[in-house]
């Protein structure tokens, strides 16, 4: 779905279209995007220069086209108030904010340019409580606004918090699938650890697991 790697069988269908992506930026013009793991950015260059990274919105003068800043600048700073994050400006180095806040703005860039689904790897993975806590509501903001989100994660708590509809994979196996409600959080604990397994480990350890 996010374009990086050629489905081997299946269909994608968006707003009743099949559609064949070569690349992410086919997926993203379909309204799909995604946040990896290991965020895009350049520490080294603005909140804004990364937002608008592969997208500069340009002005002419004089016939020739420059990076227009200015209004870079104010849509990033609008961005990332309405996610709720205060930054000291828009020429603020990413590498200054913090990891949740990195993930905020990646995922208000995803939102910004379109995104109607959009596919979040592990966002909280090697997060502080805050910070998770953090990227956890910006999550509820996007998905309130009508945007899908598939969030992946090994974390029950984390997907209990945002989620509604639940599938464990393993190994491109579909595990099982449970709509909010009907399944406890023992027992998606229990399917996302394998609880077969877990049980003989448990009983092989003396019931120490």
């Amino acid at each position: 779905m996010s374009g990086v790697v050629k489905p081997t069988q299946g269909e994608i269908i968006v707003n009743g279209e099949q559609k064949f992506f070569n690349n992410p930026r086919d997926a993203m013009q379909a309204g799909i995007a995604t946040v990896h793991q290991h965020l895009a950015m350049i520490p080294l260059m603005s909140v804004s220069r990364n937002f608008f990274l592969g997208n500069e919105p340009t002005k002419k003068i004089a016939g020739i086209q420059f990076f227009d800043r200015k209004y870079a600048d104010r849509k990033t700073m609008e961005a990332m108030s309405k996610m709720g994050i205060n930054l000291r400006g828009p020429d603020q180095a990413v590498g200054t904010l913090s990891g949740g806040e990195r993930q905020t703005v990646a995922i208000s860039r995803a939102v910004h340019f379109g995104a109607q689904v959009l596919i979040l790897d592990e966002p909280t993975s090697a997060l502080g409580v805050r910070q998770t806590s953090n990227v956890l509501a910006t999550i509820d903001k996007v998905r309130n606004e009508g945007v899908a989100v598939v969030f992946i994660t090994h974390n029950v708590r984390h997907a209990l918090a945002v989620g509604d509809r639940f599938t464990v994979l393993n190994r491109g196996q579909t595990h099982g699938t449970a709509m909010r409600g009907d399944i406890t959080p023992e027992d998606l604990q229990n399917l996302m650890a394998g609880g077969q397994e877990l049980a003989t480990l448990e009983g092989s350890l003396g019931g120490t697991v």
